[in-house]
């Protein structure tokens, strides 16, 4: 009897010393190498990815619309530690593997302390239909995730895009970027076989409206298709909050092909390029001067058609001269002397601290990535009353089209310069006071007038305030102006004294270098109309159609 439990005793101390032995070699000796295996399969078992949180802008109703969402596919990997005979599985695996060679496959199978190789991503129905029939030791299907847009190029500039390693997002451009902390979350951690959840991303709510957006860019597209421009760009905002409604412009891409598209077409010119936003600047000009009281709406001067200063001449668009006139008159013909003789009277150091005021000097602090700011070089090396006049009509000054937005929509809502912003979240941001509110009113007067008296962009029923801009654009070498390239601009917002939307829209180098009102201002309007029944904006006044 004391044999046999002696017997029985050692027996059993010889089974739990092997398996004694066996835990310590796979907790310590091999430890490693398991931890490692573990996580790979938790992660492409998408256990250690971070969900990313959605973008949403929203339609007519205040729904929500996904604009970039996860999407998750297959991956066909390997284990080779599990593979027990490598030239058996590479042969069966040759015929639904074309990108490599059976040797390929061999060896890659034959590596020793090797817990993960990605074999297919992304597999087609075949591979996936085979995979999922055949069980082949050490050949297993896991999961990744990537990044969907449903909406394709709609958005795109706003949107950025975005892509996973298998277990950390990368956000590139666009709100992907600039939010990409909150979108991409934390990965999750595995060390043999424990497990730390990742801690998912957040959605986010964009401002953007998408049935504004998708008319937006359909109009830019055609307008830039129409003029055989180069480009082009529209910004749809709230005056009075800084709020984006739609922002696009062309060339673009589709964020869901990325990798198919030019480096360039990433980059968003509303926030990301700086240029010379001509006539447009001359509301600004004026808007200082009323506010300063160096002018009235109602102040005349003599225009002869030119002006000389500096040994440089100035001539208007039209080369025409227009006599005795106001500045309402100004604005109304987009008179360049006009301008130059509204800066005159309010001062070149008084003219240069507005500039300032509007913004001109900084980012408007919009939160996307990559916002650039524009230059008043000119008005600070090189204090000429030449610079200074030519900068009174948007020449030899440079800004971008969401600060010139912003600039033009202080004036629309009584005087504040507002933060622009694109995340539903964010608060109105009252950033500083431009002009007065009294000031304000004869700007709007008079961009009313302009409106009136150029019939393109009127809309019956409604008072509708706007300025066209038709720049040139520098020579890229310097020296002077190309002469057969511009670009045009107009903004305008309505209703215009009470506004509830403004637009930007701008057509870069348009073949034959039209007048901007034949090309952005019936754009312009036919996008403004789309916005009001939209969002059914009640008629302001009378239909002064023939009067």
């Amino acid at each position: 009897m004391g044999t046999r439990i002696t017997v029985l005793v050692g027996l059993f101390a010889l089974i739990y010393g092997t398996l004694g032995f066996r835990f310590y070699d796979i907790q310590v000796d091999e430890g490693d190498r398991y931890g490692a295996q573990a996580s790979v399969i938790n992660a492409t078992g998408n256990l250690l990815t971070p969900r990313r949180g959605s973008i949403y802008f929203s339609d007519r109703n205040g729904e929500q619309v996904p604009a970039a969402i996860n999407k998750a596919y297959p991956i066909i990997y390997a284990v080779p530690d599990d593979v027990e005979d490598a030239g058996t599985v590479a042969r069966a695996l040759a015929p639904y593997i074309t990108d490599k060679t059976y040797e390929e496959l061999e060896e890659i199978l034959s590596k020793e302390g090797d817990p993960y190789e990605p074999l297919i991503r992304r597999p087609s129905e075949d591979q996936s239909n085979f995979f999922e029939d055949t069980d082949l030791q050490g050949i297993n299907i896991g999961k990744g995730l990537s990044r969907y847009y449903p909406l394709g190029k709609i958005g795109a500039h706003v949107l950025g895009f975005a892509s996973t390693n298998e277990l950390v997002w990368d956000g590139q451009y666009g709100v992907e970027d600039y939010y990409n902390q909150r979108l991409g979350g934390v990965a999750g951690e595995s060390w043999g076989d424990h497990i730390k959840s990742p801690l998912h991303g957040q959605d986010i709510q964009l401002t953007i409206n998408a049935d504004i957006q998708v008319r937006a860019e359909d109009i830019l597209q055609n307008l830039v298709a129409d003029y055989s421009g180069s480009g082009g760009t529209v910004i749809v905002a709230e005056p009075d909050t800084g709020k984006i409604l739609a922002m696009a412009s062309v060339p673009n891409f589709d964020p869901n092909r990325y990798g198919e598209s030019e480096i360039s077409n990433f980059m968003n010119p509303a926030v990301q390029s700086v240029y010379e936003p001509g006539s447009i600047f001359k509301v600004i000009t004026m808007a200082a001067a009323l506010d300063a009281g160096k002018i009235t709406p109602d102040t005349t001067y003599y225009d002869s058609g030119e002006l000389t200063l500096n040994g440089h001449t100035i001539k208007n668009w039209d080369e025409k001269a227009n006599g005795t006139i106001s500045m309402t008159n100004v604005i109304e013909r987009s008179v360049n002397t006009g301008a130059a003789f509204a800066e005159r009277q309010l001062g070149h150091e008084n003219f240069y601290e507005y500039l300032e005021r509007f913004g001109f000097k900084d980012p408007t602090a919009i939160d996307l990535p990559g916002e650039v700011v524009g230059s008043l070089l000119p008005l600070e090396e090189d204090v000429r009353d030449i610079n200074y006049a030519t900068a009174s009509f948007g020449q030899g000054i440079s800004t971008t089209p969401i600060r010139l937005l912003m600039a033009i929509s202080s004036i629309a809502n009584g005087g504040n310069l507002m933060r622009p912003y694109v995340n539903a979240e964010n608060q109105p941001e009252r950033l500083g006071r431009t002009i007065s509110r009294e000031a304000s009113r004869q700007v709007v007067d008079m961009m009313v007038s302009a409106v009136d008296k150029a019939t393109i962009a009127r809309i019956d029923g409604y008072a509708v305030a706007g300025k066209t801009g038709t720049a040139q654009v520098p020579r890229s070498g310097g020296g002077g102006y190309a002469d057969d390239e511009v670009i045009n601009t107009y903004i305008g917002f309505a209703p215009a004294y009470d506004p509830e939307f403004i637009i930007l829209i701008r057509l870069d180098k348009p073949y034959g270098a039209p007048l901007a009102g034949l090309t952005v201002v019936p754009a312009f309007r036919e996008l403004a109309e789309f916005v009001i029944n939209h969002y059914n904006i009640p008629p302001d006044r009378i239909d002064i159609a023939g009067s």
